[in-house]
């Protein structure tokens, strides 16, 4: 009997040592939620590195006390359907959408799964919730308001060309807000006393046909609302109105960190931190219908003086004071 005890806590001992030399692994405990982008993680990096920040300052770190099953349709928004279903099969806790594209694909995968979106131009007329105060499904998280931001972006490029008078503007027709992006841009362009014309991209192969009608219709200044195609071909966009000497201004801080002119709009950084707060509480056991959509905070206007002096353009003093960021 003393050999066998003498075995058995041996073998205990053995058994202790192993387990706590060994790599953790994720328990059955373990959150496992699920990241879905019509666009690759590098791609949208500022947005990605945004939310996994968020979780950390929430005590989350990624593959220790929380999984993340990163999902991406590497610009090919007819994959989201089948990624967020295979999100679905995962059983994840909840699914961070952080694209309208995203949200919708999600919303048609499941009604049970909370979605938490951390970036929509229109969740209420986009049908994704019934209103921001009242959720009442499934799906809650973050307005970027950007409709109203468009106009905005097109005054800006006034007060750059007090002669402004033909703007040009590029969109994704297929982008879930743009249309609504385009009224208010319009509505701007009227105020303004400018002609605006606007040309429709689809493919990454429609954008260099886009940049030469622009020209041929003599276009002053280009505004980009933005989309899965455009957000993936951000350096090609802003060699394009380089080459073409026109000022742009764009729907998000990625595309003047990588040479485009301006952008004025919604901090990313901030909706996808915040993002982190709504998956954190969903987690703990809120539900998304009591969890009020929020609107942005945090505004950036964000210039990139490389690109003004490359085009020969000066920004204007009172419009440099302004800014929030000026890359140099």
């Amino acid at each position: 009997m003393k050999v066998l005890a003498t075995l058995i806590l041996a073998f205990a001992a053995w058994c202790f040592a192993f387990c706590a030399a060994a790599p953790a692994q994720p328990s059955g405990k373990t959150p496992r939620i699920g990241y879905l982008s019509p666009n690759s993680r590098s791609n949208n990096k500022l947005r990605s590195d945004a939310f996994v920040q968020g979780l950390r300052d929430l005590g989350y770190v990624e593959d220790k006390n929380i999984v993340i099953e990163w999902r991406s349709a590497d610009g090919h928004v007819d994959r989201m359907p089948a990624l967020a279903a295979e999100l679905v099969r995962q059983k994840v806790a909840v699914i961070l959408a952080d694209a309208s594209s995203a949200t919708r694909a999600a919303k048609k995968a499941t009604t049970e799964i909370p979605i938490v979106m951390a970036y929509d131009l229109d969740p209420v007329g986009n049908g994704f919730v019934a209103s921001l105060a009242r959720p009442g499904g499934n799906i809650t998280g973050l307005s970027s308001v950007a409709p109203e931001i468009s106009g905005k972006q097109l005054e800006l490029l006034k007060e750059i060309l007090p002669k402004l008078s033909r703007g040009a503007v590029v969109g994704e027709s297929d982008n879930p807000g743009n249309a609504k992006r385009l009224k208010e841009v319009e509505a701007a362009a009227a105020g303004l006393g400018a002609q605006l014309q606007y040309f429709d991209v689809r493919r990454g192969e429609d954008i260099d046909a886009a940049f030469e009608a622009a020209q041929k219709w003599r276009a002053e200044a280009v505004l980009v609302l933005g989309g899965p195609v455009l957000a993936g071909h951000r350096e090609r966009l802003a060699a394009l109105a380089g080459k073409s000497r026109l000022p742009a201004a764009y729907s998000r801080q990625e595309y003047v960190d990588e040479g485009g002119l301006l952008t004025y709009g919604p901090s990313i950084t901030d909706l996808f931190r915040r993002a982190a707060v709504y998956v954190d509480k969903i987690l703990k056991g809120a539900k998304p219908a009591d969890l009020p959509v929020e609107q942005p905070t945090k505004f950036e206007l964000v210039i990139n003086l490389k690109t003004a002096k490359q085009i020969g353009l000066t920004i204007p003093p009172n419009v440099l004071a302004r800014a929030d960021r000026v890359i140099r």
